[in-house]
């Protein structure tokens, strides 16, 4: 699957979700009755196309994208044992495809990106993180909605 066909995937799958598109990278907000400013909110998904911001990922390979999903903490611990203790708290290769890993610059904020993931690693091990991202984005925005 190619970066436009994962945006068109992110869009068809979730509802009120409003995609931005910057100099070739997507950002995905919920935005489900266009009434904030994408600049005044904060994307739950991003799809990343080239080194401009990091270069951990070798973005600049032939059709090489990263796509990057804010989950929970607690996902994002039950994922990736962070503990100064564990092998997995060594440095993952940013450049490896189709593999899960914590986000090169935003894993500490519970970010965590694969580099092109293929169908069955998008339908198996990512579908339930931008599900769980979106469910976040939804209950941040309706909360803000509620003025709680």
């Amino acid at each position: 699957m190619n970066q436009d066909e994962l945006a068109g995937y992110i869009t068809t799958s979730f509802a009120g979700v409003e995609p931005v598109t910057n100099a070739g990278d997507t950002f995905f907000f919920y935005n489900p009755v266009t009434i904030q400013p994408p600049d005044r909110m904060f994307p739950f998904v991003t799809l990343v196309t080239s080194d401009a911001y990091d270069k951990h990922s070798n973005l600049g390979r032939p059709g090489v994208y990263r796509l990057n999903i804010g989950v929970s903490g607690q996902t994002f611990r039950a994922l990736f044992d962070t503990s100064e203790h564990s092998h997995a708290a060594a440095t993952p290769d940013f450049t490896a495809l189709n593999k899960l890993m914590p986000h090169p610059e935003y894993g500490r904020m519970h970010w965590l990106c694969i580099l092109n993931p293929d169908d069955e690693t998008l339908a198996t091990q990512v579908h339930p993180l931008l599900v769980e991202a979106y469910d976040m984005a939804v209950r941040k925005r309706t909360k803000s909605a509620s003025g709680v």
